[in-house]
């Protein structure tokens, strides 16, 4: 066992499951004679931390041990903190580092051009101070990016994947989707008998920019009418559709629900705000949209539910601390074996070590073939004997 000081860190938006990962990773080092140590605040740990100010020591870095991770796994969020931070992009060089040159680039996002830098020396001097043989890094396509991109650059790295989208390549689940997705079904349950009670459209829009697993798979388990990003609408056939459901349904109500990045022909998403470090920005909503295209064809009220950020929040069910837990185990292997550039992952519904996605190629998408009726948008609920259990393979 060669590697002795491990660094573990979280990046881009919490999901439950997190912590369950960081616990087994710390408990797991510490049988096999490994220190951890936890970069706060994702890959903003690794470009702001200076070693000259012990306040920014104490803000960046955190070692971790069985003591202070001993009841982390039973709540949500990350103990790590998390930031959208970019290294390979950044908008402004940290003030301690004014007097260093970083190599410079144009980016242009949403017509707007702008200078970035490249933080990676930055980051691998970081990492070489801080000692550590190898870098767990948990994150969804943006993390896992840069995760990657470290790799190459000669630093071990193992990765994890997470994100309530479920949308990171070479994996058929990532950590987070599960209670994200029976979370939204609870939330939609409890609010049937308010929109039954008025005998109106419940309309739901859900996480989800560039792929429609969440709303596909709460549609699937909820029976309701679904948009997803991959596949665009005809709005005069949705809305014929919903309210077909809504004369049919005795109490006289219908349901569909949108990923946040769906639309529908002729439709063009609306974007708000100032884009993040990896070049999003909010997506306006849709749901609403959708409303005031109902009320307009039909006269029909409608009520209108965003199911974001509190589908993230809380403890982690059952499934995703199973695999969250399982993940991290399986990163100790790969690290006692001395294996690194891999990313935990499930495949054909196994386990498996998988290569860290090319961010070249995007976040996964949903199979409209295979997995979206495109006749009733809905989910295909045909012809399943032999998929594994989350339906889809990577």
């Amino acid at each position: 066992m060669k590697a002795k000081r491990i660094g573990i860190l979280t990046g881009g938006g919490d999901v439950p499951g997190l912590n369950s990962v960081i616990k087994t990773v710390v408990y797991r080092a510490s049988e096999m004679g490994c220190e951890v140590t936890g970069i706060r605040r994702g890959w903003e740990g690794l470009t702001h931390l200076n070693f000259e100010d012990p306040a920014s020591v104490e803000k960046y870095v955190l070692p971790l041990n069985r003591t202070n991770t001993r009841t982390i796994d039973r709540t949500g969020g990350t103990y790590l903190h998390s930031s959208r931070t970019n290294p390979l992009k950044m908008k402004k060089v940290p003030d301690f580092l004014a007097g260093e040159t970083f190599q410079s680039a144009l980016n242009t996002k949403g017509g707007v051009t702008s200078t970035v830098f490249d933080m990676s020396p930055r980051v691998l001097k970081n990492l070489e101070t801080l000692e550590l043989d190898y870098l767990i890094a948990i994150g969804g396509d943006d993390t896992l990016s840069y995760a990657a991109h470290l790799d190459r650059l000669g630093v071990k790295v193992i990765a994890i994947p997470k994100t309530m989208d479920n949308d990171v390549r070479n994996t058929e689940y990532c950590i987070g989707f599960s209670t994200a997705v029976s979370r939204a079904n609870d939330a939609i349950d409890r609010q049937r008998t308010t929109v039954g009670s008025h005998e109106r459209v419940g309309i739901f829009r859900i996480f989800g920019r560039d792929a429609g697993y969440t709303a596909l798979y709460t549609a699937y388990i909820s029976s309701m009418r679904c948009v997803i990003p991959e596949y665009k609408v005809d709005l005069d056939k949705l809305v014929s559709l919903i309210m077909e459901d809504k004369n049919s349904n005795p109490s006289k109500y219908a349901l569909v629900i949108l990923s946040e990045g769906a639309e529908w022909a002729g439709y063009n998403l609306r974007e708000t705000g100032e884009a993040d470090a990896f070049g999003h920005r909010k997506k306006a909503n849709v749901g609403e949209d959708l409303a005031d295209e109902i009320k307009k064809r039909t006269g029909e009220e409608t009520i209108v539910s965003d199911l974001t950020y509190d589908l993230r929040s809380g403890s982690p069910d059952f499934v995703d601390k199973m695999v969250a837990s399982t993940f991290a185990g399986m990163a100790m292997d790969l690290l006692e074996e001395g294996k690194h550039g891999l990313m935990m992952a499930i495949n054909h519904g196994c386990y498996s070590a998988e290569p860290i996605p090319d961010p070249k190629l995007g976040p996964r998408k949903v199979d409209i073939a295979t997995m979206y009726n495109t006749e009733r948008y809905r989910p295909t609920y045909t012809k399943k004997a032999g998929l594994p259990i989350f339906l889809t393979k990577a």
